[in-house]
């Protein structure tokens, strides 16, 4: 994978709102790829889960990586109690045990829930 592609998906991600997420294969979409496991391999390398304090790449800016959801609004299992916390803390809100993707998906452009 290029590091093209890496600074683009980190772009990406660190562009999703405070209240807003987007699931993997939003985001692959959104830099023209159709490789969205590239997407969470970019996440977990280049800093963004809670072990490393979201530093992408270690040079000091945090990827809200907690925003980036499985495409039917599920959490990773071993980041499930920290995810959902910090979105909660956002105000996004859940449906049993997944993201209310209706209502908290971004669309790129608008920065209100519906």
């Amino acid at each position: 994978m290029s590091s093209d592609l890496a600074q683009r998906i980190l772009g990406a991600v660190e562009s999703i709102p405070p209240g807003f997420v987007l699931t993997y294969g939003d985001v692959a979409e959104l830099v023209g790829t159709r490789a969205v496991r590239h997407v969470g391999r970019v996440l977990s390398v280049s800093g963004g889960t809670p072990a490393n304090e979201g530093v992408a790449g270690g040079g000091g800016g945090t990827v809200p990586w907690h925003r980036v959801l499985r495409s039917d609004g599920s959490l990773a299992e071993h980041l499930y109690t920290e995810q959902r916390q910090l979105l909660l803390g956002e105000g996004v809100r859940f449906i049993g045990d997944k993201v209310d993707l209706e209502n908290y998906r971004w669309d790129g452009v608008s920065t209100t829930t519906a």
